[in-house]
């Protein structure tokens, strides 16, 4: 069964990172990414990002179902996009350079390729970063880390048990699925891909009420120790800031500020290397 979304225990210099230190860099990281089209720098935090999958100590099949169905969007959305807006790129570059001989609506552009190229860079620059965060991040830790810098503890706490309870359906999922193939429900690869989507929707029904009587015995148990009712909580998995900490949220700092450096420089969020 693949794990999606899942805390993964190994010994690596991210994981000794607290998880406040590992969400405020990702939040830093993406609004880098997201905030500029400058191709230099989306080269860059894309190649960071692939990285710091080795210094994570993530292996690829680790997370090769979410980067595979990540993989089929993304061309899916790139497919979509020019079909749609096939001169989007020559509008924002303001040139058109027609390849391979061509003109005409759907012609390829040189400006179109080029934006869609940067577009698949976003994807490549904060989806690793992503997966890292969730791969490398104790849930328990997490919410006292977040608890630590100002965050209310039951949100952070209702954050932790989110976390927690995704490896908790797909093991209930995989459960449910199993039984139902020991009935005679067709699920594997022998069936049609229409067939298997049936037998799945009809795994949904049981999968959300024993999800839903597991959301009531959990709110029950907190009730009954009284959770809410101080406005302090001790956290048996705090960990305080380290000099690695304070150094990985800096370098984030410095990246969000170049991001704006180079629009500035720019004179806009696109670099142009067509004029």
């Amino acid at each position: 069964m693949n794990n999606l979304f899942n805390y993964i225990d190994r010994p690596s210099p991210i994981h000794n990172l607290t998880g406040a230190t590992k969400f405020v860099c990702l939040l830093l990281w993406s609004f880098a990414a997201m905030s500029t089209y400058d191709t230099r720098m989306l080269i860059v935090l894309a190649a960071g990002s692939i990285v710091l999958f080795k210094f994570g100590n993530i292996r690829f099949k680790d997370v090769s179902f979410m980067i595979g169905f990540t993989a089929v969007f993304m061309i899916m959305n790139t497919i979509l996009q020019y079909l749609f807006a096939p001169h989007h790129g020559t509008e924002i570059y303001g040139t058109c350079t027609y390849l391979f001989g061509l003109q005409g609506a759907y012609a390829p552009t040189a400006e179109q390729l080029f934006y869609q190229f940067n577009y698949i860079l976003k994807y490549l620059a904060t989806i690793p970063i992503v997966l890292l965060f969730v791969c490398t991040t104790n849930p328990s830790e997490f919410a006292a880390s977040l608890n630590k810098i100002g965050i209310k503890y039951s949100v952070a706490y209702s954050v932790a048990l989110a976390l927690r309870y995704i490896p908790d359906v797909q093991r209930q999922y995989h459960e449910i699925s199993q039984a139902g193939q020991a009935r005679g429900i067709e699920m594997s690869k022998k069936a049609s891909v229409v067939k298997r989507l049936k037998s799945a929707s009809a795994i949904l029904i049981p999968l959300i009420l024993s999800s839903m009587d597991r959301i009531e015995i959990i709110a029950n148990a907190m009730e009954l120790r009284g959770f809410g009712k101080n406005k302090k909580r001790t956290w048996y998995m705090g960990r305080p800031f380290k000099a690695a900490d304070y150094f990985c949220m800096i370098a984030c700092v410095a990246l969000v500020v170049l991001a704006f450096v180079l629009n500035y420089l720019n004179g806009s969020r696109f670099y142009n290397p067509f004029i």
